[in-house]
């Protein structure tokens, strides 16, 4: 693979090719997973819009897909893909032929989102699961599928059965499937931001009395079925998790953090995964996020895991290079910059300029602020809308 040589020495971490297992990349510079709400309205399936998006920015040495509910049941936001069914395989298939056309690699995020989700997308129009009955806080973000939205607050979630749990597995198991069919590099197993596996492990949600709650080990024991359910469809060095020590959707939360996610990074460690993807917890009222104690908890989620890791939450391009120089990360995941720069490691070679991104349009609507942001260069289209 080619690499870039950047303008400033001190960047010179981020370009330097490696390796999430069975996926090469040409540099550590990672888009993170980020949802756009743009998929069809009901099949939840993607167009050409979504595979120019993602094209552009194969620049990235690995690009995680927006997060793809594994279910019907899975789904708490309006206008998101899935990778469950027929339909949804082959309106992935032209996103992940552009993207490796364009010199990229691309792994789709596997998503239940459990509690934080509405009836309106329960096949059965019931309520959403969850490790036991909870109600996030705030508001669902149900778009044109309720008369009252496009928000509405949450309902009470039900705890989910021991039984529903097997068919949750099997959720995982085929979209890995799917996925593979797609065309995907891999997976990124989605078990942070307050979710359903999530919602197992933080003490906060789980209540249950059964082996999946009480113990640190018995709250854990989801993560590592949905990673066994996975890997007997996929090679685990196409697989990935992403966990967060930092407060989660519907304010859901963990007492034991420092205890809980290094644990969880041992659990997923001797696997033989591609990478663990986790988040730093950020003060945003300092300049570069050290002010948190979460930085405490990334490292000893570093020291606990085995193999590659990249870390996302707030950073620059300097700060980036600097933990993968330090040995804190392998890669770094970029989020906001790699929304408003579909040519990011182009930008941070040069060191700039950065367009700014528009947060009126991060969520739902076309093209605009999806594909029409400016490259350093013009470069044509890989695919029409």
């Amino acid at each position: 693979m080619t690499q870039i040589k950047p303008s400033n020495p001190d960047l010179a971490p981020l370009f330097e090719g490696t390796s999430f297992g069975a996926i090469e990349a040409k540099n550590r510079i990672v888009m993170a997973p980020l949802t756009r709400a743009r998929s069809e309205r009901l099949a939840n399936t993607q167009t050409g819009l979504h595979a120019l998006y993602y094209a552009q920015r194969a620049g990235a040495g690995l690009i995680v897909s927006e997060a793809t509910q594994i279910s019907k049941q899975g789904q708490g936001y309006a206008w998101t893909p899935g990778i469950f069914t027929d339909e949804q395989v082959e309106s992935w298939k032209p996103v992940t032929d552009a993207v490796h056309n364009a010199g990229g690699r691309i792994v789709c995020q596997l998503w239940h989102v459990g509690a934080v989700s509405h009836p309106v997308f329960q096949p059965d129009e019931g309520a959403p699961v969850s490790s036991s009955a909870w109600t996030p806080e705030g508001k669902a973000f149900v778009g044109d599928r309720h008369p009252d939205g496009p928000e509405v607050p949450f309902t009470q979630a039900r705890a989910i059965t021991t039984d529903e749990i097997k068919q949750v597995l099997e959720d995982y198991h085929n979209a890995a499937r799917c996925a593979a069919r797609a065309g995907f590099d891999g997976v990124e197993l989605h078990a942070a931001n307050g979710y359903l596996i999530d919602q197992f492990m933080r003490t906060g949600v789980n209540r249950r009395e059964d082996e999946y709650g009480g113990s640190l080990d018995n709250r854990l024991r989801l993560l590592g079925e949905a990673i066994e359910a996975i890997t007997a469809e996929l090679p685990a060095d196409r697989v990935g998790v992403r966990l967060t020590p930092i407060g989660g959707a519907g304010g859901s939360a963990d007492e034991y953090p420092e205890e809980t996610y290094p644990a969880a990074a041992k659990l997923l460690a001797g696997r033989g995964l591609a990478y663990l993807h986790t988040v730093r917890a950020t003060d945003h009222g300092g300049a570069d996020g050290e002010k948190s104690e979460g930085d405490k908890i990334i490292h000893a989620m570093r020291e606990a895991f085995d193999g590659k890791f990249i870390a996302n939450g707030n950073f620059t391009p300097e700060k980036a290079s600097q933990w993968i120089a330090e040995g804190h990360a392998d890669a770094v995941a970029f989020g906001r910059l790699f929304i408003a720069n579909p040519d990011l490691p182009a930008r941070i070679a040069a060191d700039g300029p950065y367009n700014d991104p528009d947060p009126k349009t991060f969520y739902g609507g076309g093209m605009e602020g999806y594909t029409d942001y400016p490259s350093l260069e013009k470069v044509d289209d890989p695919l029409p809308c």
